[in-house]
């Protein structure tokens, strides 16, 4: 009889990829998935150390399990990710529910771990760094991800030591996948049914394999017929290289949507925050890349309120935001992580930050909603994703990442299709197909 695994994932595209690399890797050992929680055998809890209140949020989800649990045989309980890198066997003592608390570089352990706790009885930590063995493992396992659009990672750590980040800490120092490796997961993953790749990376544009670089990776996995849109996240100013620039005047299947975290307009916060670029880097980067391609839009992340953040300094960063239009981006006001750096600076007045944070974000919104509003009665190509709950309706993406709704057909689903329309609001686009099934992907 198998055993069942509840998998509850937290945070970033790595972490989803991971949660799937998890599952092929315990599905070895006789575990399936389900989405019952009361019926688990294991339920584990993939965390994320970049938002607000992460560890907090691990064990108010640990007493939600203890209560559904309190009169039946509790599961077995792991926690996984980057929460659980940083605080490791602290965990286990604050919490007796967890019995294994396992780092995001040691999956390839996962199921030797499991079964000693199954034979002992013991509660376990494994919490080194070891990228290149992790992925030597998981090589050797299929990617059964079948999904119309799936992550792959590449590249996992850094080395930036930006003050504010705990990734150099909780996914350690970078490594990048062998090239072929990437490309043969890439064909494995075409054969499953999918369509588009997003290439993943804490820093990815600093992948780098032997003479392999991003823009490589690019090139090659466009040749997989199959695949016909790629995508990667998240990249670093200081690593958009003139050959991954020169990849948008040339390659077809990589989307127009350049995610490129600037977090302030202010050289003097960037240097405060260790960030190692220029705003004048980024600018000409921008410029560069509309240049090579007028489609091109940027989205950004951008960290309000940074200890040391002056009037004239949040400024810049408005400035920067009318003068580029990011269409899709994130903002929020600077979160203390423990054990940075920046963990122990003055914070800025609440009533202050919170004023930044809300102009900031009208604005961001404003260019979002006009970005949208711009392709009412026009026609789009949309890679169809799922169907929705409502039985008639569709969901995909554009190339700009954006959500539409439209109506279809369920042999839509997996094509590219042309999409009038015919409103929008701030997320969302909404129209109605033009060629049902017409463009085939193959």
């Amino acid at each position: 009889m198998s055993k069942k695994i509840f998998i509850k994932t937290f945070g970033c595209q790595m972490n989803e990829y991971d949660s799937n690399r998890i599952f092929d890797t315990v599905n070895k050992i006789g575990f399936e998935k389900t989405e019952i929680l009361e019926e688990t055998d294991c339920y584990l809890l993939n965390t994320c150390h970049i938002r607000d209140k992460a560890k907090e949020k691990v064990y108010h989800d640990i007493g939600r399990i203890k209560k559904t649990f309190k009169n039946k045989q509790k599961p077995f309980v792991i926690v996984a990710g980057c929460v659980a890198q940083a605080e490791n066997d602290e965990m286990l003592k604050r919490e007796p529910y967890i019995d294994l608390v396992i780092g995001p570089q040691a999956y390839h352990k996962i199921n030797d771990k499991i079964e000693e706790f199954l034979d002992k009885q013991k509660k376990l930590e494994e919490t080194d760094f070891d990228a290149e063995a992790k992925f030597n493992y998981l090589k050797k396992i299929q990617n059964k991800s079948s999904k119309v659009s799936s992550f792959l990672t590449i590249q996992e750590g850094c080395d930036k030591f930006c003050h504010f980040c705990v990734v150099p800490y909780t996914r350690g120092p970078e490594y990048s996948r062998p090239f072929q490796e990437i490309v043969n997961e890439a064909k494995g993953l075409a054969d499953n049914g999918v369509k588009e790749i997003t290439l993943l990376g804490q820093n990815v544009n600093a992948y780098k394999n032997q003479n392999f670089k991003l823009s490589d990776l690019i090139l090659e996995i466009e040749k997989i017929q199959e695949i016909k849109r790629i995508r990667y996240t998240t990249s670093h100013p200081r690593d958009m290289s003139e050959d991954l620039i020169n990849v948008y005047g040339v390659s077809k299947k990589l989307m127009p949507l350049v995610h490129l975290p600037v977090q302030s307009g202010s050289n003097k916060v960037l240097k405060l925050m260790n960030r190692k670029h220029v705003i004048e880097d980024y600018i000409e980067i921008y410029e560069r890349l509309r240049s090579i391609n007028p489609k091109i839009e940027f989205s950004s992340d951008f960290i309000i309120a940074y200890p040391g953040e002056e009037e004239e300094d949040f400024n810049a960063t408005f400035e920067l935001i009318k003068n580029i239009r990011f269409i899709n981006s994130f903002s929020f006001i600077f979160s203390p992580r423990p054990g940075t750096i920046a963990s122990n600076l003055k914070l800025i007045d609440k009533e202050i930050s919170h004023a930044r944070l809300e102009k900031v974000q009208k604005q961001l919104f404003e260019h979002q909603i006009s970005m949208n509003k711009s392709l009412e009665n026009n026609e789009i190509d949309v890679l169809v994703e799922n169907k929705t709950n409502e039985s008639s309706k569709f969901f995909g993406r554009s190339e700009y990442m954006t959500s539409v709704i439209f109506d279809a057909n369920d042999q839509d689903v997996g094509n590219i299709v042309k999409v009038k329309i015919n409103n929008s609001n701030q997320n969302t686009l909404f129209g109605e197909c033009l060629n049902k099934s017409k463009q085939r992907v193959a």
